[in-house]
């Protein structure tokens, strides 16, 4: 390229140089505003992603009174069950 524009001119710096890959392009810095912007909004969005899985978490329904009394009384059959396979007295 220096040589295509002679010894004595060098490009200048605002301007453009053709396409270049995302990482070598020259980094523009934000203005203080636009960089609270940003991080307002990044914020909100955390924010907002919180409030889903909180609500996610507590929107499942408790079983039903019916259900519960139903496995609390499975529960006791299986435990009952289990008592007389495992006890070691012979039943006659």
């Amino acid at each position: 390229m220096a040589a295509a524009l002679g010894e004595d001119q060098e490009p200048e710096l605002d301007e453009d140089l053709g396409w270049q890959p995302v990482w070598k392009r020259p980094r523009k810095l934000k203005s203080k505003a636009a960089e609270k912007v940003e991080l307002r909004k990044q914020r909100r969005r955390l924010q907002d992603a919180g409030k889903r899985r909180l609500a996610a978490g507590q929107s499942r329904r408790p079983c039903s009174r019916q259900s519960r009394i139903g496995n609390a009384a499975a529960r006791r059959d299986a435990r009952a069950l289990s008592r007389v396979r495992h006890s070691t007295a012979w039943l006659w």
